[in-house]
């Protein structure tokens, strides 16, 4: 026997008001008074009442749908991302349209906006690389459609960004290694082009600098943030017998990659090599030795782009700058790092 689902019919009639001060409740008014608005908010919750989207689009001239462009090839990456924007979106009655695109290509700007047209969203939420684009969030902004974008770099008005701190999580980085008497320390870029690899090297050099501990050019190595990259860095500075008793890479992938060669080499981790990562993905935990990295709150990031886009997208403005825009990576020690022998 099928059970009849609840409508707004059934929720304005136990609350003894009009259809009209019901939907006015569900697009959030403020033209209803308190009482009134907790009397029917308590209803939705007992009759468990899930407005119909479509119907709300119409009459309030939204699809509901809010976009994500990305072009990141980490996996584990996307889906901290996504759990965090579901979080919120769907308590609010949003969905989510994802759109990959290639942040090098000349056509960035026309297949994105296509991408909003197309799909007719109320708002997109931008991810690194691509949110580093100026020319993306200009053109957005001059078609009037609200967007927010993740970054490591305050690149926007507070209303449109949130920010991951990653220079300074990169310092708690450098002063762990040589609080364990590291003098010797490697370190594998990201794509010099992208803000949070230039912010990444730059804070842990700079760390390292004031410690005293400039990082020689032979001890760099530059990477492309993935798994492959990571091994031919990898090789590239554990070759021969004068190699760094630590290496700190760009990300989590580039680092496991990194512990893959030492196995290979004979190289036993930690106690002749100690190797190091950012972001804290799922696999940081779970590989072995366990990795000692920069946890990035990919998740809690997601949840504050979820809050701002859908307060930029329902003209609350003030309530989207009250969001808080950044947040602080924290340093996560396991099994990959170790006291060096003899600084003890």
């Amino acid at each position: 026997m099928l059970v009849k689902k609840p409508t707004i019919n059934d929720v304005a009639r136990a609350a003894q008001v009009s259809k009209r001060t019901v939907s006015r409740v569900l697009n959030g008014s403020a033209s209803v008074g308190e009482e009134t608005r907790k009397i029917i908010e308590k209803i939705i919750a007992d009759l468990n009442y899930q407005p119909d989207k479509q119907a709300r689009g119409l009459a309030s001239s939204r699809s509901y749908f809010i976009g994500i462009i990305y072009d990141n090839p980490d996996a584990l990456y996307i889906d901290q991302v996504q759990r965090g924007l579901l979080d919120v979106c769907s308590r609010q009655g949003y969905e989510l349209v994802v759109h990959p695109c290639k942040y090098d290509s000349p056509s960035l700007v026309e297949d994105c906006l296509a991408f909003v047209g197309r799909s007719k969203l109320d708002g997109v939420i931008v991810l690194p690389p691509v949110s580093e684009s100026k020319v993306l969030a200009a053109a957005l902004r001059e078609e009037g459609h609200p967007y927010v974008r993740m970054a490591s770099l305050d690149l926007d008005d507070h209303t449109n960004i949130v920010v991951s701190d990653d220079r300074t999580g990169v310092r708690q980085m450098a002063a762990h290694l040589v609080g364990l008497g590291h003098r010797d320390i490697g370190f594998i870029t990201g794509p010099m082009h992208y803000h949070s690899s230039t912010e990444r090297f730059e804070g842990f050099c700079g760390a390292l600098k004031d410690l005293g501990l400039p990082i020689p050019e032979g001890r760099i190595a530059h990477g492309k943030n993935n798994y492959q990259s990571g091994l031919e860095c990898a090789h590239t500075l554990l070759a021969g017998e004068g190699r760094p008793t630590a290496i700190f890479a760009n990300t989590d992938e580039m680092a496991a990659a990194v512990l893959k060669v030492a196995h290979e080499l004979g190289i036993k981790v930690p106690e002749e090599l100690s190797v190091c990562g950012f972001d804290d993905n799922i696999l940081a935990s779970r590989i072995i030795p366990a990795l000692t990295t920069i946890r990035r709150p990919v998740t809690d990031m997601a949840s504050l782009a979820a809050q701002k886009i859908i307060s930029a997208i329902e003209d609350k403005e003030e309530k989207a700058i009250r969001v808080n825009y950044i947040v602080q990576p924290s340093l996560i020690i396991r099994e990959s790092t170790s006291q060096w022998p003899g600084s003890e």
